[in-house]
């Protein structure tokens, strides 16, 4: 039986953590953002510039190429960059992705941390977006 301690320690083993300026150079290099929260916390903070929403209870599904949910913007062969509030479920998140085939999988950590290191945000103009 494994513990949410366990299973977070193995994904940050697995998952290497990326600061905001190495997260933005990635990104100017073409690496996907990957806000993995839920819509109500998006609509409710905003997301970094550029992200792309897949919400962590749909990654499966949205990951797997063979999938009729596959969603083209993840791509095995492109860098992603996974954030979530805190840092945990983009742990959880890099790991599943690490697991199913993608290469390059980074972990941003929490949004607050983009927030308070002055990365750019975008605010839905209307919050039922």
């Amino acid at each position: 039986m494994l513990t949410v301690k366990e299973l977070l320690e193995t994904a940050n083993a697995m998952v290497p953590h990326v600061s905001v300026e190495e997260a933005k150079t990635l990104m100017a290099e073409g690496a996907l953002v990957l806000d993995v929260r839920d819509a109500p916390e998006i609509a409710h903070s905003g997301k970094v510039e550029g992200a792309h929403h897949i919400s962590r209870g749909m990654l499966e599904f949205r990951a797997d190429p063979d999938c009729q949910f596959h969603d083209p913007e993840l791509r095995r062969d492109r860098p992603v960059i996974v954030y979530c509030a805190s840092g945990g479920r983009s742990a959880l998140a890099g790991k599943l992705l690490k697991d199913m085939g993608y290469q390059e999988v980074y972990n941003l950590g929490g949004f607050a941390g983009w927030v308070e290191a002055g990365g750019a945000v975008r605010r839905s103009l209307d919050p039922g977006m």
